[in-house]
Formats: C-alpha cells, sequence, structure tokens
C-alpha cells in the first residue's frame, strides 16, 4: 500500500489552474476554463468496507468557469493498487446526491454495499516514472462517443488532458493540459 499511499498524498488537497491562465494571458492565449478541483479521502464516511479493505475512496469535486457561469462536476473514484501501478476506478454517484450537493462539506454516510463502478467508465492504470505518475485511459461511452483520459502529476502540479469523440470529431477538450498547482492540503 506503499505506493497507494504515495499516490493518493499527491492527489489528495486544493488545486487550481491560476498560474497556468496567467501565463496563457501573458502569451494571448485564451479559451481555457479557470479550473479547481477538491480531492478528498473518504473512507472514514463509508460503512461496512471490508476489513481488509486495501484501496481508497476519494471524492473529486471539479469546478470549471467559462464565461462566469461555474459548473460542478463531481466524481467518486477507487485507487487501489495493481502490481506496480495504481488504478482509479469510477463509481456512479451515490443516490441521494446531485451534482451540486456531492462534495466532501455535505457528506453524509455511504454504505460500502450501494456503491456501484461505472458501467461505461474504462478503469485508468497509473505508473510511476521518476517523480511523476503518469496514465490514463479511453472509454466508450456509447458506440460513437469516446472519452479520453490522461494524467501526470508530482508534488508540484497535476496536469490533466481530458477529452471526448463523437463520431471520432472533438467535441470537448483542449490543445493544451489543464495544469493544477496546490492551494491547499
Amino acid at each position: 500500500m506503499k505506493l497507494l499511499m504515495e499516490f493518493t498524498a499527491m492527489l489528495c488537497g486544493s488545486f487550481d489552474n491560476s498560474v497556468q491562465l496567467e501565463r496563457f494571458a501573458a502569451q494571448g492565449i485564451t479559451g481555457y476554463p479557470e479550473a479547481r478541483h477538491v480531492n478528498t479521502r473518504i473512507n472514514d464516511h463509508i460503512d461496512h468496507l471490508p476489513e481488509d479493505f486495501a484501496g481508497e475512496f476519494v471524492l473529486e469535486e471539479s469546478y470549471y468557469t467559462v464565461g462566469g457561469r461555474t459548473n460542478a462536476m463531481p466524481h467518486l473514484f477507487l485507487f487501489t493498487e495493481e502490481g506496480d501501478c495504481v488504478k482509479l476506478t469510477s463509481y456512479e454517484m451515490p443516490e441521494g446526491y446531485t451534482k451540486d450537493t456531492f462534495t466532501a462539506a455535505g457528506l453524509g454516510r455511504l454504505d460500502y454495499r450501494t456503491l456501484r463502478p461505472s458501467a461505461t467508465f474504462t478503469p485508468a492504470l497509473y505508473r510511476k516514472n521518476g517523480e511523476w505518475f503518469e496514465g490514463g485511459s479511453e472509454s466508450m461511452f456509447t458506440p460513437v462517443l469516446k472519452f479520453k483520459l490522461y494524467e501526470r502529476f508530482s508534488n508540484e502540479v497535476l496536469e490533466v488532458s481530458e477529452s471526448m469523440e463523437k463520431d471520432g470529431r472533438r467535441t470537448f477538450g483542449y490543445d493544451l493540459p489543464l495544469e493544477y498547482r496546490r492551494t491547499g492540503c
């Protein structure tokens, strides 16, 4: 579990891309969102975890602001060690929550027995490469809708590339990864 603990220590905390946006503004690059992540370990909020449970559930609160409008996108992830990799399995949002209420601050008790892995997200695998962890996955959300995820992170920065393609044409995503810097624990 040493690899998993190192991984989640890097991943958990508060992050935003304000440094990247300042650099982009100086370079005349526009069109990127103000983005913020708050990643919180939540095993202590989950009842009925198996006694020998060797994973870490993390609630990722993502906030994207474009044109003065902020969109919340929370996700529940389970991280486990798989050999020399860390595996990310995405879970469905627990019943009783919405994208606006599924937050660490508003989190009640969850029941492990009712948590369900996502049927459409292909688990991502991350490998350690020096000071970095990197990895990702490709998921087919529908027969024509592909989601691509690639992440690379260290103690300094989380680099996140996400894109959606419909019939082979990108409908969401950016040419450069979003760079999140730590703003808090």
